[in-house]
This record gives C-alpha cells, structure tokens and sequence, in this order.
C-alpha cells in the first residue's frame, strides 16, 4: 500500500514538472510580434497591441552591403535566444556600395537582402527596422527624390506587415543636417508612406548625428506612430547627452535609440561598461526602447562578434568582443 501511495506521489510530481517544464519553453519560444502584435505610439511610450509600453530590444547589422552574410533566419534566430525582439537593416545610402550611388542592378540586390532580412524576421515574429542609413550626405534632403521612390516601394510591400518598422534618414549631420530640413524631408517621406502604408511606425533622424532629441522636441512634426531617434556611444556620450535624452522625454517626445555602444563615439577606441550601464538604466527608467551597433566580426569595437569568428550564425560566448557579453547581460 505504501508502495502504491509512493508511486503515485512520485507520478503527480513528474507531471507537475513536465507541465513546468513545457510551460518554460512555451514562454521561451513565443515570439514577439505574436504577443504584442503591431506596435505604435501612444503619448511618449511605444506600445503594443493592447496599449502597454513595449521595449524594443534590438541589434542593428552593419551596412549590409558590406557584410550581408549576417542577415539570415539562423542568425536572426541566435539574437532572439539571447533576448533580441527587433532587427535593424542598416542600408548606406552614399558610401562605397550604398543604394543612392549604385546602378539598378545593385539596388536590386540591396532591396533583396532586405527582404530577406523582414522574411526572416517575420518568419521568427521579430520586429525590423528598414533602415535609410545616412551618414556622409548629412542633409536628408540631398538623396530625397531616391528616398522618396524607395519608401514608396518598401511601403506599400510592407503594408500587410505588423513588424516593419521605418528609419528614414539615420544621422543628419552637418549645417545642412539642421532641423528645418529633416522637418521638411520627414514631412515628404512621412506624407509618402502613409499614402501606402497607414500604420507602420516611422522613425525621424535629429540633428547632430541623431543626438539632438531637445531640438526635435521644440517643435515636433504632426501625425500619428511617429518617434524620433537617438543615439550614443557610451564612452564618448556621458551626463551631457543623457540631460538632453531625458530633457526631450518630459517634453513628451516619442523616441527611440536606434543606435548605441559602449565604444567611443568612432566605434573604435576604448570601451566604458560603467557608462553603459548608466545608459540602460536611464533607458529602462523611461522604457525606452534600444537597438546596438553592430552585427559584425568588423575589427572594431563596437562589433559584437571578435574579428576572428567566421561564424554566421549560432554564436559560442568566446566568439563576442567585450561589449558583445556585456549587451546579453543586459537584454
């Protein structure tokens, strides 16, 4: 009889821990965009479906042009074991390969690995950024016409889509980088998307290398699942830049860091893990969301991945540089 009461309590504990242990991988498998569904603005904060503050937790390819091997499923699916819910595809614009300088062919295959990279996102129900990735034009408005037709396109393709996201100038810099142009470039190309894509949240470049979020709070654009970006590298960006951030955030501004690191402004040069942690703590204090530079095994310090590792996909925690292992401690 003892036996029997012995073999029963043993049966119910292994059941109740089966059921634990499905429970756990249910959770760990679901995907993001199925939970939370199409993301958008509500006041500062974006949101899921149900209104509540969603945190983008996201990595940003190099220009993938230069290293296209990165945007695949497996390497999406390696990011999101490690707590990554968005990836952002970084496409130049005027540098060596970028879209604006290259002939239809190139831009073929540009558009290509795109949607490879929104396929495979959606495929694992990740978010992605389409990222317009300026940098030595500095004005939006000196590639605008080119702009203006690839939103058209990937806009209207994309309409369906609930985990496409839009970046459409990514550092403004220079004189011409100033807020009255990309308010008149972000008008165009918001008025251009919305004319095929209604929903979809748009993300404005600010002034100054996409740093200058107290500008952009000053007189915002009009229209709805708008934010605005930022950016920092921790070892060079420190109090100062974190009182703008948070300055821009009381105004009420949307925004969200579509690009960081914990290396000096170059994404070379030394690192600062301490400064990086400051940062997150702001960013979680405020819920906002982040996306770090970059998935690549580049010879810099910002990379995520050591020069050395030839992997793809599936990463060993000896194949990820310094600041690699610090950002899976944080997401």
């Amino acid at each position: 009889m003892k036996k029997a009461r012995y073999l029963l309590c043993f049966m119910l504990m292994f059941a109740l821990a089966l059921t634990g242990v499905a429970g756990e991988k249910k959770i760990a498998s679901a995907a993001p965009v199925s939970a939370n569904g199409r993301l958008q603005v509500k006041g500062r904060q974006i949101v899921n479906k149900k209104g509540k503050p969603f945190v983008i937790k996201g990595v940003s390819t190099h220009g993938i042009a230069w290293f296209p091997q990165y945007v695949n499923k497996k390497a999406f699916a390696s990011l999101k074991k490690r707590g990554v819910n968005t990836v952002r595809l970084a496409m130049y614009t005027e540098e060596y390969g970028g879209y604006c300088n290259s002939g239809k062919a190139k831009q073929r295959e540009l558009k290509k690995l795109l949607d490879d990279g929104v396929q495979a996102a959606k495929a694992l129900g990740m978010y992605v950024i389409i990222d317009w990735h300026i940098l030595s034009d500095g004005n939006p408005l000196k590639n605008k016409s080119q702009a203006k037709k690839f939103f058209q396109e990937v806009g209207r393709k994309y309409a369906s889509y609930n985990n496409v996201l839009f970046e459409i100038c990514n550092e403004p810099n220079g004189g011409d980088g100033n807020w009255t142009n990309i308010r008149k470039y972000a008008k165009q190309m918001i008025k251009t998307i919305r004319k095929v894509n209604q929903k979809a949240i748009i993300i404005v470049g600010t002034p100054t290398w996409s740093q200058d979020v107290d500008v952009a709070a000053q007189k915002p654009l009009e229209g709805k699942n708008i934010v605005y970006a930022f950016h920092f590298y921790a070892a060079t960006h420190k109090e100062n830049l974190r009182r703008k951030l948070t300055g821009a955030v009381k105004k009420g501004l949307p925004i969200l860091v579509t690009e960081f690191g914990i290396s000096e402004a170059s994404g070379n040069g030394k690192i600062s893990t301490s400064q990086g942690n400051r940062w997150m703590r702001l960013l979680n204090k405020y819920k906002i969301g982040r996306v770090c530079w970059n998935l690549s095994n580049k010879t810099e310090s910002c990379a995520l991945l050591k020069s050395s590792c030839r992997r793809v996909s599936g990463w060993k925690s000896s194949d990820f540089t310094k600041q690699g292992r610090w950002l899976w401690k944080q997401y």
